[in-house]
């Protein structure tokens, strides 16, 4: 079992930046592929990036390409969303996931452990 918590979100303007974290506890968080989501209102959650475990690896949704970059902390049990260059179209609430394996990446249903979620606002 791991919980998941994120922290971080809030008010910003176009242009700016945030950085989101995600504090894991529970068991071998190190071995997780760890992404992160989001979901606007009236839309679907959407992928937007993802982590190995060791690191190796980063996946982005070509929307974020360029402008957030995920990161992980294995030794404190935390993974980050630094997000820049932040849009209007970024809005919605963002949450992190992890799951076993390092495959469909951009599939939310094949994530078993989700957070409840941390509020970003970009304002134009």
């Amino acid at each position: 079992q791991v919980q998941l918590v994120e922290s971080g979100g809030g008010l910003v303007q176009a242009g700016g930046s945030l950085r989101l974290s995600c504090a894991a506890s529970g068991r071998t968080f190190s071995s997780y592929t760890m992404g992160w989501f989001r979901q606007a209102p009236g839309k679907e959650r959407e992928f937007v990036a993802a982590i190995s475990w060791k690191e190796s690896n980063t996946y982005y949704a070509d929307s974020v390409k360029g402008r957030f970059t995920i990161s992980r902390d294995n030794a404190n049990d935390i993974v980050y969303l630094q997000m820049n260059n932040l849009k209007p179209e970024d809005t919605a609430v963002y949450y992190c996931a992890a799951k076993s394996y390092y495959i469909n990446l951009a599939n939310a249903r094949t994530y078993v452990y989700w957070g409840q979620g941390t509020q970003v606002t970009v304002s134009s």
